[in-house]
């Protein structure tokens, strides 16, 4: 009876061993610690240190899928963006849908976030469902770079735009005559335009000095009344 004690309570403690190491592997790690690991998964190659095949096989066994939102963070560091995107990849489709979200969020930049796609399709210790997941991802992901890229060149213009039409408003207002033909709604844009060409804005603080320039300028190019003459 008492050897029988003996082993239960060997197997108990092996068996809560068991359970706290377990848990600790699955803590995710820290920005420190996941540094260290993606800094030592470079290697000697043609054109210096990088990251390639086998670093994808060393970060694949270093980190785990919990450590994907800390990576993601990591990405920021400019000096580890590579290291992070394999480390990402070598998660295969755990970093799918976060990568993915990331990008969207303007976390990463579309092409990053492509590029991890690209390496997961290629990487061969991932699925053959992640892999095709992945390259699904990378069209989504292009699809909307090329939509994103369009809404910020039509913005890009219609402000171009924007501008030379104040730009004419305000030349029209040095005329009395063309400035006559203007509507309150076209003085306002050039009121509101000179004052940030000046750093003033009405709503924010302002001293006395500066309120009462703002006031001026009001009555004269919104309002059309005449300039006061300067003291003598």
């Amino acid at each position: 009876m008492p050897k029988i004690i003996v082993n239960l309570s060997t197997f108990i403690a092996m068996y809560l061993t068991s359970l706290t190491i377990c848990a600790t592997a699955q803590t995710p790690k820290t920005a420190a610690e996941l540094r260290v690991i993606i800094l030592r998964t470079q290697h000697l190659g043609a054109h210096g240190m990088g990251y390639g095949e086998r670093s994808l096989h060393e970060l694949a066994s270093s980190i785990r899928p919990d450590d994907v939102p800390s990576l993601i963070e990591l990405h920021s560091d400019r000096l580890l963006r590579t290291g992070v995107a394999f480390a990402l990849a070598s998660q295969c489709e755990a970093s799918i849908a976060p990568t993915r979200e990331a990008a969207i969020q303007y976390k990463l930049h579309f092409f990053e976030a492509q590029e991890v796609m690209d390496l997961i399709a290629d990487f061969d210790a991932c699925s053959a469902d992640s892999k095709e997941k992945a390259t699904a991802t990378r069209s989504e992901l292009t699809a909307l770079s090329d939509t994103n890229q369009a809404k910020a060149a039509a913005e890009k213009k219609e402000k171009a735009e924007n501008d030379a039409r104040i730009q004419r408003h305000g030349l029209k207002m040095t005329d009395q005559k063309q400035a006559a033909s203007l509507t309150r709604q076209e003085r306002e844009e050039v009121y509101h335009r000179s004052l940030k060409a000046i750093g003033l804005d009405e709503n924010g603080p302002l001293t006395p000095l500066q309120r009462d320039l703002v006031d001026r300028i009001y009555r004269t190019m919104v309002l059309g009344e005449p300039s006061k003459p300067k003291p003598q």
